[in-house]
């Protein structure tokens, strides 16, 4: 088949139209969620520390992900654009002091972020490029010092247990809005805190109160383990 030449500049810009459609993703808002590396490490998993050393006893970035009101989410929203390591250079020293990986084998965390950005970061690339994604998600972060607002409260990463309701309280307290907890298990079945959801509107410039928590619930005393 043949095309005149303005049929075929106005195929090229409807296919270029289409592209764009489907790599600009809507979605509702973020989650950026930390986890305690305390409790990452206290399964029958395990973890390994990364290349650069132990991390601090912090609460490290896991991501921060697109999310839909109704709960569902997308993912890995274009390919054609991968995670590029000198993109982010001049980050690389904040990332592994706050985004650090506890994956085994050893590593300096560069497939933990491929991973955040082709899963996560690509379907939000409409509103952030992948430098602003990962820069925003550190400044993000920095704004929600989770374990200032729960020692502020008297909880502690000190094996010790507490209630959910005050985790969750200090937590609002500190930040000023509810988060969701999720929790896993250590190695002799007892419910620990693990992540700490927080939302953040689409332009990730503000907190906001979260449309719709993740599923799963912790028990109503969990351990805060030490790390």
């Amino acid at each position: 088949m043949e095309f005149k030449g303005s049929t075929l500049i106005k195929l090229l810009l409807l296919t270029q139209c289409l592209t764009v459609l489907c790599v600009s993703q809507d979605f509702d808002f973020f989650y950026l969620v930390q986890q305690w590396p305390g409790s990452y490490c206290d399964t029958k998993k395990s973890c390994c520390y990364p290349s650069t050393g132990k991390p601090a006893a912090n609460f490290g970035l896991h991501g921060l992900w697109p999310n839909y009101n109704d709960g569902s989410y997308p993912s890995n929203c274009d390919p054609n654009n991968p995670f590029d390591p000198f993109q982010v250079s001049d980050l690389t020293r904040e990332l592994q002091s706050d985004w650090p990986t506890l994956a085994c084998p050893s590593n300096d965390g560069i497939n933990f972020w491929t991973h955040e950005w082709d899963k996560h970061g690509t379907c939000s690339e409409s509103n952030l490029n992948q430098h602003d994604y990962f820069e925003t998600a550190l400044k993000l972060k920095q704004q929600a010092n989770l374990l200032k607002a729960l020692q502020s409260a008297g909880i502690n990463p000190d094996g010790g247990s507490y209630s959910l309701e005050s985790i969750k309280g200090a937590i609002k307290d500190g930040i000023g809005f509810t988060p969701y907890i999720q929790c896993n298990v250590d190695t002799e079945g007892n419910s620990q805190l693990y992540q700490v959801y927080l939302c953040v509107d689409t332009s990730a410039s503000n907190f906001i109160q979260c449309p719709v928590f993740p599923r799963g619930k912790c028990g109503s005393h969990i351990e805060f383990p030490t790390f």
